[in-house]
């Protein structure tokens, strides 16, 4: 991909339907029930409605796009775990055998994993080689990659949006595997909002307080090695990123551009997710968060996103793994929408309500 092929991209992008948007909160005034008692299974459906243009939409088939990469950082002492899990863990999701996998397969989601930067030979089977390099540059002392190499796995993510709407996919959760992803996500997101260290650095998969302390003076010096351009993410994700994050950000651009909701999953997701709103502004309608990651720098991410994760579970993992949680939620706010009866269809007269309409108490599309 080129700078002038994103930027076309990119200016094809439209926001959510705000026409499908009105007449499912026009829907959600008409059901049988008080008005905001679904709460945020309300916001979801007319936002859901707004991303498919339909009053009604459907969650019939979705899937986990992962994305897999190893990050130079690691050399530096800031991972308790090695850098061959991630290939070993790659392979696991597609038997289906780590916790994201497991609970995708238990409720009959596809999962597609993709090699954009892992460093081992051959990518294995089951896995799509899409490998731009092997690992990332080590960010305290170089650059992550080049502007070409991150564009390069930004299209990689944009494909596997492309193929999930060929595919009939109807909401698309986008994932990750990289050992030391945690320092490369803090590293973005502390440039991209000019957060300092300590505030969005966490133990990711757990470290020792002397590892922790190393780990947050390495990406002090990351994000300092060099002059950053804090307005082109491109750039950030260059100097400090990671190979699976440029695909995600790409992924998240390519959801928006081919109007398909987006699940972002943890502290990775939520930090290319901010990375592609960056690009993009009106990638957000296309954004709905699943769980409250455990991660310190997450919550940072959500609010300059505005939005709320609709779980709130502790979890930590990554991989993608609240995605398919997220799935059955939006399942649970399309079902609402086409199956719970009208007033008028439940033989239900109204009228008690408007008090409490007139008053405005409730509201159905938050910001």
């Amino acid at each position: 991909m080129t700078e002038t092929e994103l930027k076309d991209y990119i200016a094809a992008i439209r926001p959510a339907d705000r026409d499908a948007m009105a007449a499912a909160r026009q829907r959600q005034a008409q059901l049988a029930k008080p008005p905001g008692s679904l709460g945020a299974l309300e916001d979801m459906s007319v936002r859901l409605a707004g991303v498919t243009g339909q009053v009604c939409p459907r969650m019939d088939k979705c899937r986990v796009a992962v994305f897999a990469a190893d990050n130079g950082v690691v050399d530096e002492g800031v991972s308790c775990a090695p850098r061959s899990v991630t290939v070993q863990q790659a392979v696991n999701m597609t038997r289906r055998k780590t916790g994201m996998s497991a609970m995708a397969a238990a409720f009959g989601d596809d999962v597609a994993v993709v090699d954009v930067g892992m460093d081992c030979g051959t990518t294995p089977a089951g896995i799509l080689n899409r490998r731009v390099r092997r690992s990332t540059g080590d960010i305290a002392i170089e650059d992550a990659m080049t502007r070409p190499q991150a564009l390069a796995a930004m299209a990689a993510g944009m494909e596997q949006a492309a193929l999930a709407k060929a595919d009939g996919v109807t909401a698309l959760g986008i994932g990750e595997m990289g050992i030391g992803n945690t320092s490369t996500s803090a590293a973005v997101l502390a440039v991209l909002t000019g957060a300092e260290i300590e505030t969005v650095t966490g133990r990711g998969g757990g470290l020792t307080d002397r590892a922790f302390a190393r780990k947050k003076d390495v990406l002090r010096t990351s994000v300092g090695r060099r002059p950053i351009r804090r307005d082109d993410a491109v750039d950030v994700l260059c100097a400090v990123g990671g190979l699976d994050i440029a695909a995600m950000t790409g992924a998240f651009l390519g959801c928006a551009h081919e109007g398909i909701p987006a699940a972002v999953d943890g502290f990775i997701s939520v930090t290319a997710a901010l990375c592609a709103v960056a690009l993009c502004p009106a990638v957000r309608d296309y954004l709905f968060l699943s769980h409250d990651s455990y991660e310190v720098g997450y919550r940072l991410a959500a609010e300059r996103l505005g939005l709320e994760p609709c779980l709130h579970l502790g979890m930590r993992l990554g991989e993608g793994s609240g995605c398919p949680l997220l799935f059955r939620v939006m399942e649970g706010a399309c079902g609402v929408m086409s199956g719970m009866a009208t007033f008028a269809e439940a033989a239900i007269h109204d009228g008690y309500l408007d008090e409490i309409r007139a008053q405005d108490s409730f509201t159905v599309d938050r910001p």
